[in-house]
């Protein structure tokens, strides 16, 4: 599985994050709405993955390692957003 619990406080995404890691994502940021997410170990990251990235409203550990994430999809997310970091509309 590429996206995991490190501990209370930070998941992490790596290496190829498939459309299945989405939901694995979803789960973990409801159940730790605090939590950071690190992707500096992404390199690919499913569109579905990238979504919930969006619609959350939290903090990210950036850059990803992965230059499609660098160029295109780091600008649209908060490197450190504020808020409480829960998905919107949920």
């Amino acid at each position: 599985m590429t996206v995991r619990r490190l501990d209370q406080a930070t998941i992490v995404l790596e290496e190829s994050c498939s459309v299945e890691d989405a939901e694995c994502l979803v789960r973990y940021l409801i159940a730790t709405p605090e939590a950071t997410v690190d992707w500096r170990g992404c390199d690919i990251a499913h569109t579905a993955v990238i979504q919930v990235l969006l619609a959350w409203d939290g903090m990210l550990n950036g850059p990803p390692r992965g230059q499609f994430l660098v160029e295109f999809v780091a600008p649209l997310l908060p490197i450190a957003a504020s808020g409480a970091g829960v998905l919107r509309g949920a």
